[in-house]
């Protein structure tokens, strides 16, 4: 079973996992008094736990088991270090059992409120695909930094500028009423002094509601003389597409939006305005793991993968 160290002489070094192996032989044979009964309890050849105990015997620099009779008796030295193998052992299995625990603990990623449900449901199974448990929490766009910041959740898609973005979804105008040019200007919604009615209104939604698509809209609503009032921003999606669905009003909002809502989408003449996320995460590599195994999952969640079926359909139908 191979030569063992003379006691004061310095033992020779095991690898960590090697030494969690050898303690786990050595404490089925010594609690069975048997390499054969002991190798089997520990699911292992009894020439495997042969090899292990040896090799905890050289590295330990003494004998653990009297080889005398059929019998594996202990070794006063043995039965000495039988309780701290024993704790070993249990240490290790609680790490693995932790190890285990934190593979499937889920990954919180906050999201967009506006994202469908259908899409949520597809990037979670796409997830569980991946070998990642994810739990998605909706949250509005200036709550889901602060859900980063405070770890309450581990990722975010948030909105940045559109040279930072990962993604990027056409923003344009959607009305009930089917628009004849290709492009929808808003010098067109200018007030005239015969209006009887009031003037009509673009509406932003909440997630809109960012400096580099509010900014430039503003810029353009002053320049071309509109009201103020003609640039509203609504408390939600659902309060905006009802404002429009009940009168002339106009959406700000994604083809994909317009289609939900039966409404008819052109793009900004003036502007090329985009709605453009990324990823913000306490850990970088959550962030790189989510675009990796989820980037498709992802845009089709914001909208970002049907922007060429719904402009090629909506141009089909002028």
């Amino acid at each position: 079973m191979g030569a063992v160290a003379k006691p004061g002489t310095a033992p020779h070094r095991v690898a960590a996992v090697d030494l969690v192996g050898a303690c786990r032989a050595f404490v089925h044979v010594g609690e069975r008094g048997s390499f054969t009964s002991g190798a089997a309890t520990a699911r292992m050849s009894q020439s495997v736990a042969s090899r292990r105990v040896a090799a905890l015997e050289k590295h330990l620099g003494e004998r653990l088991f009297d080889r005398g009779s059929r019998r594996a008796h202990l070794t006063p030295f043995g039965r000495e270090l039988l309780p701290a193998a024993r704790r070993l052992l249990l240490a290790a299995e609680e790490l693995e059992h932790e190890a285990a625990t934190a593979r499937n603990r889920p990954l919180r990623l906050a999201v967009p409120d506006l994202c469908p449900t259908p899409g949520l449901a597809r990037l979670a199974a796409d997830a569980r695909g991946h070998g990642m448990m994810l739990e998605v929490l909706t949250a509005a766009p200036a709550e889901r930094p602060h859900l980063v910041r405070s770890q309450q959740v581990r990722a975010a898609l948030v909105a940045v500028p559109p040279d930072q973005a990962d993604w990027s979804v056409p923003l344009g105008l959607a009305q009930v009423a089917r628009p004849r040019s290709p492009r929808r200007y808003l010098e067109t919604l200018r007030p005239r002094r015969t209006d009887r009615k009031p003037p009509r209104k673009v509406w932003l939604q909440p997630e809109d509601d960012v400096p580099h698509i509010r900014d430039p809209l503003v810029r353009l609503r002053d320049a071309l003389g509109l009201r103020p009032a003609q640039l509203a921003v609504a408390t939600s999606l659902t309060q905006a597409a009802a404002e429009v669905l009940a009168s002339d009003d106009l959406l700000l909002c994604t083809p994909v939006q317009a289609r939900e809502f039966s409404l008819h989408w052109r793009p900004l003449g003036e502007l090329d305005l985009a709605r453009t996320f990324g990823l913000l995460a306490a850990e970088e590599g959550d962030a790189a793991r989510l675009r990796t195994r989820l980037g498709a999952a992802l845009a089709h969640c914001l909208g970002a993968a049907d922007d060429e079926t719904e402009e090629t359909e909506e141009a089909g139908a002028r």
